[in-house]
């Protein structure tokens, strides 16, 4: 039986202090760590740690899609602060935006803090390209990509990852395929390939 389809996926962690090395940086790991639990597909990983500077970003994110990455996803600068510019700067380099993936963020993390609502995550498209702004702290981040469950194990709240699988396949990119115990993408019955051993 064949593999699933190798991806090559960007990682950003934005922050100020965390470039400069004033503190670890806490981003980068988290993503790695929930997509490497949550994909069966071999991951090349482009991982940059950058400043709040809204050029930077876009030319990060520019860069990253130029380079073969499907999905980037990026982490920090999105509340409401002077220096949080990520949405902005995702914004200025989107070919389409895709809304509802921020409103099912807040809608999760509004089950844990009312102040979810500052929060101004954006996903868009770029080429071949799905591009999500996730909040900045690795519980968060984990959260919004998986969902929320019951205590039986069953989904309570949909994470956003669920459709990500599906949007790539519709804007060109690898099939992406999933651990269902972490993660389970959702495609229409026509949309999905048989079983991989």
């Amino acid at each position: 039986m064949s593999t699933p389809d190798p991806v090559r996926i960007g990682i950003v962690s934005v922050s100020d202090r965390a470039s400069t090395g004033v503190y670890e940086d806490k981003g980068l790991p988290a993503l790695k760590d929930w997509l490497t639990r949550a994909l069966r597909n071999p991951i090349e990983f482009e991982a940059r740690l950058i400043p709040d500077e809204q050029a930077g970003i876009s030319a990060t994110l520019i860069e990253l899609v130029n380079a073969g990455c499907s999905l980037v996803l990026t982490t920090g600068g999105t509340g409401p602060a002077l220096r949080d510019v990520t949405p902005e700067a995702t914004l200025a380099v989107a070919h389409k935006e895709m809304p509802g993936f921020g409103e099912q963020m807040r809608q999760i993390s509004l089950r844990f803090v009312p102040t979810a609502i500052l929060s101004r995550q954006v996903a868009v498209i770029r080429d071949r390209a799905l591009i999500l702004n996730l909040p900045g702290q690795p519980k968060a981040i984990a959260e919004t990509l998986e969902g929320l469950k019951n205590a039986d194990g069953s989904q309570a709240v949909p994470g956003i990852f669920a459709a990500v699988p599906y949007c790539i396949d519709l804007i060109g990119g690898p099939y992406l395929e999933t651990d269902d115990t972490v993660c389970q993408a959702f495609r229409p019955k026509s949309a999905v390939r048989p079983a991989r051993a």
